[in-house]
């Protein structure tokens, strides 16, 4: 099977469609499949679901779509930086699901391990549990606590970016660029990664594979890259 694409747009080519869901990876501007989303943007599809960490910040990463009006709701964590996000989320143009970190993660993970929900103790007595199922478990010292029912994600398309792949697919992540990745990559029907680099099968030590090639259908080389930052922090150079 050639899961090998020459560009990002070919990647998708096929894959896009109005109203379809997209789970895609990193965390900030880390690590987040960056190539894919412009071809996302470029392709002019609208009516989108994203379940990412974040919608990245105005006009890099998911603040594309935003600004084009393609993305018509968000299941995050954290939209902190995101002014545009901000401004469509109170007008009422854009929907949002916020959702627990951790519980996010989770929500990926068992939407690609097959399973359609799990209970966890996050979120109870908050704005988060509100219209939820709420059940009851024995916690470690036998005491009976509350516990919503959170719901796997199944997403139609899931993109990531990863730092190297071989030649099927068996993916590497970079440190924090692995945030969100990993876990959105299981949770769609077909997963597009884009990565810096692919080598030949076994050039990469198979203990090291954090992603399996059988979670991938198919792949793009996205480098070079610029290193974007989200918000510049200095400090005045003291005198000598």
């Amino acid at each position: 099977m050639q899961k090998i694409f020459p560009d990002a747009a070919a990647a998708l080519d096929g894959l896009l469609r109005d109203g379809m869901m997209i789970a895609s990876g990193g965390f900030g501007l880390c690590g987040i499949p960056e190539r894919l989303l412009v071809a996302i943007q470029d392709s002019g599809v609208k009516d989108l679901t994203f379940a990412s960490n974040n919608a990245g910040i105005d006009n890099e990463g998911i603040g594309k779509l935003l600004r084009t009006k393609q993305v018509s709701k968000m299941i995050s964590s954290y939209v902190g930086e995101n002014k545009e996000f901000e401004r469509q989320y109170l007008s009422g143009e854009l929907e949002v699901e916020f959702c627990p970190q951790g519980t996010l993660a989770e929500r990926m993970r068992a939407g690609g391990a097959g399973i359609p929900g799990f209970y966890t103790k996050t979120g109870v007595g908050t704005q988060v549990a509100e219209g939820k199922e709420v059940k009851q478990f024995a916690n470690r010292d036998g005491e009976m606590e509350d516990f919503i029912l959170e719901r796997g994600i199944f997403a139609d398309l899931a993109i990531v970016k990863a730092w190297k792949a071989d030649e099927t697919g068996n993916l590497m992540f970079r440190k924090t660029a692995r945030n969100f990745n990993q876990p959105a990559a299981t949770c769609g029907k077909v997963c597009v990664v884009e990565v810096e680099e692919i080598v030949p099968v076994g050039a990469l030590d198979p203990d090291s594979i954090h992603l399996p090639g059988v979670f991938v259908q198919r792949m793009v080389v996205g480098a070079p890259y610029d290193k974007k930052i989200e918000f510049t922090t200095t400090r005045q150079r003291e005198s000598a």
